[in-house]
């Protein structure tokens, strides 16, 4: 690998600086599930590289003019970026060496440094470009390593060689791996020259323009690489143990009753909760393993009922205590090859239950699941879903609403669930009547009650118009008939209020409160996209109305708590924080700390029917749990500090997987004493007899 690095940072620097930075125009396409949703094309003359870059895709996508100058080596002496941001915001960035000095100022801060050689600046409104520009300055450094401005380090592993196309049209290209920005590594292909051919992985496909064939490709060939990477870390993370695993001193929370029990003893054999003991069980057997659990707080394994998995996410996920994940929407393909690997352990990652992704054709179309373009179609999509063991569909927002209802019974007859958005111009109202069973997002609920009918929610409206929730009366008949849908169909919500505290309150320059925690730990890339403004904030007014806006969102979960109707946290993000932020937020609205736990607990597993296996902690469950210090019952936040997660009886510590994937760890693992070597003859028979067995059953 080394020499490969050298190999192509070689070739690069003995480029003169004629022929690297002649006169030339690129142009690559951004490509979603097939389909191309946006452009990148940059012309680069003289060191100076001017790029427009533009994505449309389920209504929104980041609009940027980006002028770069390169130094020395290629490393950027001067980044400008204008444009907007994925939904809508201002964006105005710039960074400048000079005299000794780096200068930048973005959204998410600004700042100055002395330095003798120009270092290595990382953008705060990225495009795939950047990636590219990151992956060409490492690789000419030792060890494919660099510093980067405003902090951190970036590395580049190369990690295949291949060709892309046939014939007169084949490009051989080298494919590099680019971690330290985001929470994802993201990969970089470039040709025998070092241009720019293509990027995938975090952030979607970026693909030289005529390749846009070879996106499918890309897309197997990103889930190979990551794959790899990730079964390679889950099987470094994961302890597996042959003897019982004895949980000692530790306080169990029981969701039925919401209380903890006195200290007890929680031992579990393989994947399932052998006892609950009361105190400390006793002297441990030296045939059991032994974790003390130091007077914490064992809770089951909570649930994100609003995921979109990634090979990636499933770490992130178990470093958080999530040990279940309802997938609302995802490339069919992809999930299809994921699922049995996360039930093998092949993969790891909490259990995830499908929901099978519906949208109708429209512009603003998003590219996931199927797009069918007749009823007929959706209703042979239903079945579809149907026959591979999907648990629900999900109902996008370009759907036709005359086509809810014959969906809805079409998946019901099968035995399907129904959620999903409230399509363009359909109503909560009307889509509850239809057949939903959940609706996804607290405001696709809303809108409801504050939009005109005319207007259009398959664009940023969806989410900004919630600035205008400040002055909403929860008691109007509006809202009230709404409610009394919902009670008496029984139909939950999956909230997502995190995310709408993230769009809603994000200020350029600050870290929001939900995020304070944890933010510092994360890499620079992610650190810096968090502290900026992702709605438009134009005067004190509009920062007036997105904060009582919020307020009142809260509020409303606070009032469908109390009027009975199941909530369930949701995050539609992959980090695993926000399902901690999202029962921290449920706390805000008013429920007690133990109504929060059971939320995300047994009252997801009740949504999901699976409670007789899941959902407590007792004889006989399967034992996912989740150990931490503290009580969350009275101080809810206490979940942020998972010291063990258990996962079907696997033990993750998540110290381990933040340390393993480049976050700064937030715990310490609890003290574990492995087994005694087992006795031979602890059966009382020959010590050949269980390899008799084996025998036998083989033939």
């Amino acid at each position: 690998m080394k020499s490969s690095i050298l190999g192509l940072s070689a070739l690069l620097l003995a480029a003169s600086p004629t022929a690297l930075w002649a006169a030339a125009t690129e142009r690559l396409s951004i490509v979603s599930n097939g389909e191309i949703v946006g452009s990148i094309e940059a012309v680069t003359e003289n060191g100076k590289t001017a790029l427009d870059y533009r994505v449309d895709n389920n209504g929104r996508g980041p609009k940027h003019h980006v002028e770069i100058v390169n130094g020395p080596g290629g490393v950027p002496v001067s980044w400008s970026i204008k444009g907007t941001s994925l939904m809508g915001g201002a964006v105005e960035e710039s960074y400048v060496f000079a005299d000794g000095k780096a200068r930048w100022k973005s959204q998410a801060d600004a700042g100055e440094i002395s330095s003798a050689t120009p270092p290595l600046y990382v953008v705060n409104d990225e495009n795939p470009w950047a990636n590219y520009v990151y992956a060409r300055v490492a690789m000419a450094k030792p060890g494919g390593r660099v510093a980067v401005l405003p902090g951190g380090e970036i590395s580049v592993t190369p990690v295949r060689e291949m060709t892309i196309g046939e014939g007169k049209a084949a490009v051989p290209v080298k494919i590099m791996r680019v971690t330290g920005v985001q929470l994802r590594p993201s990969y970089v292909m470039l040709d025998r020259k070092g241009g720019y051919f293509a990027s995938f992985g975090d952030g979607g496909i970026a693909i030289r323009a005529g390749y846009e064939a070879a996106a499918g490709q890309l897309r197997k060939l990103g889930s190979e690489l990551e794959g790899q990477r990730v079964r390679d870390l889950g099987k470094a993370l994961a302890h597996r143990f042959d003897t019982p695993v004895r949980i000692r001193n530790v306080r169990v929370f029981d969701p039925r009753t919401g209380a903890l029990s006195p200290l007890s003893t929680v031992v579990v054999m393989r994947d399932v909760v052998t006892q609950v003991l009361p105190g400390d069980g006793g002297p441990p057997p030296a045939d059991q393993t032994v974790i003390e659990g130091e007077g914490g707080t064992v809770y089951p394994g909570l649930h994100d009922m609003h995921a979109h998995m990634s090979l990636e996410s499933g770490l992130y996920y178990l470093a958080a205590g999530v040990t279940s994940a309802r997938d609302m929407g995802n490339n069919n393909s992809f999930l299809l090859d994921l699922l049995p690997r996360l039930d093998s352990g092949e993969i790891a990652g909490p259990r995830v239950v499908p929901a099978g992704f519906l949208e109708g054709r429209s512009p603003y179309s998003a590219r996931n699941g199927f797009i069918p373009e007749t009823l007929d179609e959706a209703l042979k999509d239903v079945r579809w879903y149907a026959d591979r063991g999907y648990a629900e569909i999900k109902i996008y927002n370009s759907m036709n609403p005359d086509w809810v209802k014959p969906m809805a019974a079409e998946a019901h007859r099968l035995g399907l669930g129904v959620s999903g958005h409230v399509p363009a111009f359909d109503t909560p109202d009307r889509v509850i009547e239809d057949g939903y069973d959940a609706i996804a997002h607290i405001n696709q609920l809303m809108l409801g009650w504050i939009l005109d009918p005319k207007e259009d929610t398959r664009t940023p409206l969806r989410l900004t118009a919630m600035a205008r929730g400040a002055d909403l009366d929860l008691k109007s008949e509006r809202v009230q008939k709404t409610v009394r849908l919902m009670q008496s169909h029984k139909v939950a919500l999956d909230t997502t209020v995190g995310l709408l505290e993230q769009l809603m309150l994000s200020r350029a320059g600050e870290v929001q409160v939900g995020q304070r925690d944890f933010l510092s730990h994360m890499p620079i890339g992610f650190q810096r996209y968090r502290k900026r403004s992702f709605v438009q904030i134009k005067s004190p007014a509009d920062d007036q109305a997105y904060q009582k806006g919020f307020a009142k969102t809260l509020e409303t979960i606070g009032m469908l708590h109390k009027a009975g109707v199941t909530l369930l946290p949701g995050t539609d993000e992959g980090t695993g924080f926000s399902a901690l932020r999202e029962l921290e937020l449920y706390v805000q609205a008013g429920m007690t700390p133990a109504q929060a736990l059971r939320a995300g607990t047994l009252g997801s597993e009740e949504f999901l029917k699976r409670t007789d296996r899941l959902g407590v902690i007792e004889r006989g469950k399967l034992a996912d749990l989740v150990l931490v210090p503290g009580d969350p019952t009275q101080d809810i936040s206490a979940i942020r500090q998972p010291r063990m997660v258990m996962r079907g009886g696997v033990v993750y510590f998540p110290s381990e997987i933040h340390a393993a994937l480049g976050v700064k760890p937030f715990t310490t693992p609890p003290s574990l004493k492995a087994a005694a070597p087992a006795d031979p003859q602890a059966d009382g028979g020959d010590p050949g007899f269980g390899e008799d067995l084996d025998l036998d059953h083989d033939h």
